[in-house]
Parts: structure tokens; C-alpha cells; sequence
């Protein structure tokens, strides 16, 4: 399992390494570009799942569990 997503902003897009945590979702996000609060899209559980390079671990966890 990944714990670190490089979230990348839609406004700005600085593109930032950041520790994801393992038990919770992180609904939202300062970026260190811009300032611009972001907030997961529709659907999605947290700002890693919109815009991170690896979605969160409850999801990772999911997927695996799929096969």
C-alpha cells in the first residue's frame, strides 16, 4: 500500500508530495500554490482520490480486497 500522493491543483497546477493518513479521509486540502481550498469531486471520498496520483488507503484497501 501507497501512503504518499502527490496531489496536484486544478486552479494552479502545483503539484505537491503529501503523506496520506492510513484510518481517515481527508476531505480537504490547502494548496501550497495558490491557496485554493480544495474538496473532493462528486462521488469521490477524499481530495486523494480527486486529485492525488494514488487514491486513498481505504481505497487501495478496497481494490486489493477485490483482486
Amino acid at each position: 500500500m501507497q501512503l504518499v500522493s502527490t496531489i496536484t491543483c486544478p486552479e494552479c497546477g502545483h503539484a505537491e508530495a503529501e503523506p496520506m493518513p492510513a484510518d481517515v479521509c481527508q476531505y480537504f486540502y490547502n494548496c501550497k500554490g495558490c491557496g485554493s481550498l480544495l474538496r473532493p469531486a462528486a462521488g469521490d471520498c477524499c481530495v486523494y482520490c480527486t486529485y492525488g496520483s494514488v487514491p486513498c488507503p481505504s481505497i487501495q484497501k478496497a481494490r486489493a480486497a477485490r483482486g
